[in-house]
């Protein structure tokens, strides 16, 4: 396979960003008002869905305190803790991360720290989710 004619304009396309990281992975910031398609964090929706199983099986009563079913998970108890408040959230919130559109400060290290419960605090801490895309 021969290539033909020899290209021979250079094109040059300077775009800004820059480089942060999200949930344990490095992501592509675009400028202020630049179309950014949002992927879902996956860090993030995995804690959630634990978070929500451990919660459902606290409720069921198949396990009676967190202490036991962080043994039997074979967590420690601290770091289960932290993670079950993200069962806490706003349902708006939960929403947004699971479709990729959570405000820019809900990465699993921040939820880690205590946030406020009450929904309006929390939307007054990182903003609404962004609307969909499409």
């Amino acid at each position: 396979m021969t290539r033909g004619a020899p290209i021979t304009e250079t094109v040059t396309l300077h775009v800004p960003f820059r480089v942060v990281k999200r949930g344990g992975r490095k992501e592509m910031q675009l400028p202020e008002g630049a179309t950014q398609v949002r992927r879902t964090d996956s860090t993030l929706v995995k804690a959630l869905a634990r978070a929500f199983r451990w919660k459902r099986m606290l409720e069921t009563g198949e396990f009676s305190s967190i202490s036991e079913l962080a043994e039997r998970e074979g967590i420690a108890f601290t770091y289960m803790a932290r993670l079950m408040r993200l069962t806490l959230l706003s349902p708006e919130i939960v929403d947004g991360i699971m479709d990729g559109r959570q405000p820019a400060g809900v990465i699993l290290a921040n939820m880690m720290d205590p946030f406020p419960l009450d929904w309006q605090e929390q939307r007054a801490l990182w903003g609404e989710p962004r609307p969909p895309q499409g």
